[in-house]
């Protein structure tokens, strides 16, 4: 009967073993962070993590409709697990918004440009560099607060206000409540917060040297028709674990396929391997791999704060490759 409302038949076992494994990760891991027994709390971190990782991805894959059948089923499973990820202070809607206009545009569109802020007051943007050198995703945790903040800053924004109100007043009584019962366990699910935004980050700053657009609260202008499908395989890159090993690259629900993603939006996330293999064959030259990356990630933590990628930059195997920050599908501006 269930596997009648999902948009392929094929998708009833694959996206019922993700929604299972985020149950069963979330629960679990907060299971571990609240045992009595010191060795045990610590194995909780990654995997509440994980489990949100896998939710966040759940929700992209809602966003492209590619659950159910009906988008109303996917937008309703897209706004539990956006509870869930703390990405509910922005409509579900918006969100998909967002990065819709990402793949129409060609583009990494926003609200605004948080780095012509920081650059206007460089004492804030020294202490978010310095968070940023301790591995603390400082602009992360500032655009989630920025979700929040808007509604009460922003004209356009204003309808969100009772929104933002009631998921901030829900979550905080969650968390005071899992402060009650156990305040290492609240100190240790923002660590496995904070893990799961570097997870997340990790896979966008690499993904892509689009232009970035503050016009995300405009119609469509002219610069979101200026590029091309051509522009965007050049400026696309499939950041993956392992070719060889195509399993490996489950530990973020297959979201390092981005080409054959661009090429094919609504195609599943358990069915990208096999259209990469079939669209790219033996290709790698828009292929990067994890190794270089993570180099790259850790040695330019501080400097990518307020970094902007040229189009059709050289990015080599990625080990020099900056990227940009602050463009989550997650935070709808």
């Amino acid at each position: 009967m269930l596997s009648a409302i999902m948009r392929q038949k094929t998708g009833y076992w694959p996206h019922l073993a993700a929604l299972a494994y985020v149950v069963l990760a979330y629960a679990g891991g907060l299971a571990l962070l609240l045992a009595d027994s010191w060795w045990l709390k610590p194995l909780g971190v990654p995997l509440v993590a994980h489990g949100l990782v896998i939710a966040a991805y759940l929700i992209h894959e809602c966003a492209h409709n590619t659950v159910f059948a009906e988008n109303r089923y996917n937008a309703r499973l897209g706004e539990a697990l956006s509870f869930l990820v703390g990405s509910a202070y922005g409509d579900y809607e918006d969100i998909r918004h967002k990065h819709f206009r990402h793949h129409v545009d060609r583009a990494d569109v926003v609200a605004f440009d948080y780095r012509e802020v920081l650059k206007r007051h460089p004492a804030l943007l020294r202490v978010i560099q310095a968070l940023e050198w301790a591995y603390i995703p400082a602009v992360d945790l500032m655009m989630h607060a920025l979700v929040v903040a808007l509604p009460f800053t922003l004209e356009s924004r204003r309808v969100r206000r009772p929104r933002v109100l009631t998921v901030l007043l829900v979550r905080l009584a969650l968390f005071a409540f899992l402060g009650w019962l156990s305040l290492s366990a609240l100190l240790l699910y923002a660590v496995a917060y904070m893990l799961f935004l570097h997870v997340l980050r990790f896979m966008d700053v690499h993904q892509h040297t689009f232009e970035v657009f503050a016009t995300l609260e405009n119609e469509r202008g002219p610069e979101a028709r200026q590029f091309d499908r051509a522009y965007e395989d050049r400026n696309t890159y499939s950041n993956l674990v392992s070719l060889r090993h195509p399993w490996l690259n489950l530990i973020t629900l297959n979201f390092g396929y981005h080409n054959v993603h661009h090429v094919r939006p609504t195609a599943p996330w358990y069915a990208l391997p096999r259209m990469h293999r079939e669209l790219y064959g033996e290709d790698t030259s828009q292929v990067l791999f994890i190794g270089p990356l993570l180099r790259a990630y850790h040695r330019y933590r501080v400097a990518r704060v307020i970094n902007a990628d040229a189009s059709d930059m050289a990015v080599g195997d990625g080990h020099d490759f900056i990227g940009v920050v602050g463009v989550s599908f997650l935070t709808a501006h």
